[in-house]
């Protein structure tokens, strides 16, 4: 099986270009105001444009209102909504209830414990996304370049249906998929070479990467 691959935090169409000519499954719009990826909506909707049909469109969003959300899936039509801040199981329901969207739930993992929590999500959230939780103080729930013990995700993993993230780069993501077994790995920083700045050899190379990786 081979993993699929979402290229997150795209701003420009170049980057989007390499995302696509790489082979990537997903590529993800943000929609977080303190991030150096966040997107208006009119920038949005042409890079929308511009991947629809190509590949499949992330809305990434952070305790986005109903009144955001409904302007973003109204006017970005994305295929997915990704829920990257504190949404309660309920909440997760919810919204993909209301917007008809695929969703998937980012679940920031230091520990175990944090990992369990996981399970919560597993009736309400379509994919369940494990990320590195955030360094104390940080503006961002995501995209810090960190990575995490992948080990505590033993037990839960097999239980649901993941995407892995946090720290993933070309240099890596074959070991990160060789030892946990995700449905599809997510990259953002990994692939850039200043804060929001994608860098398309990079993209390249951390799509190759995912296409020859072992799962053993």
């Amino acid at each position: 099986m081979i993993t699929a691959a979402k290229i997150c935090g795209i701003t420009t169409p170049e980057a989007l270009e390499a995302a696509i000519a790489g082979g990537a499954d997903y590529i993800g719009l943000v929609f977080c105001v303190k991030s150096p990826r966040h997107l208006e909506i009119d920038k949005a909707k042409e890079l929308a444009r511009q991947a629809r049909g190509r590949v499949k469109i992330v809305a990434l969003t952070v305790d986005a209102d109903d009144e955001t959300l409904r302007e973003i899936v109204d006017e970005v039509s994305p295929d997915v909504l990704q829920l990257h801040g504190h949404e309660a199981p309920t909440r997760v329901a919810a919204i993909k209830k209301k917007f008809g969207r695929a969703v998937f739930k980012a679940i920031p993992v230091a520990t175990q414990d944090d990992a369990d929590k996981a399970c919560d999500y597993a009736d309400a959230a379509d994919l369940i996304l494990f990320d590195a939780k955030a360094p104390q103080g940080a503006a961002l729930p995501g995209g810090n370049g960190r990575t995490f013990d992948w080990n505590v995700l033993d037990g839960v993993s097999e239980k649901l249906s993941f995407m892995l993230s946090g720290g993933l780069q070309p240099e890596n993501v074959a070991e990160a998929i060789a030892s946990t077994h995700p449905l599809a790995v997510d990259v953002s920083s990994g692939v850039e070479s200043a804060p929001g700045v994608k860098d398309p050899e990079r993209i390249r190379r951390f799509l190759l990467a995912v296409k020859t990786a072992k799962q053993t």
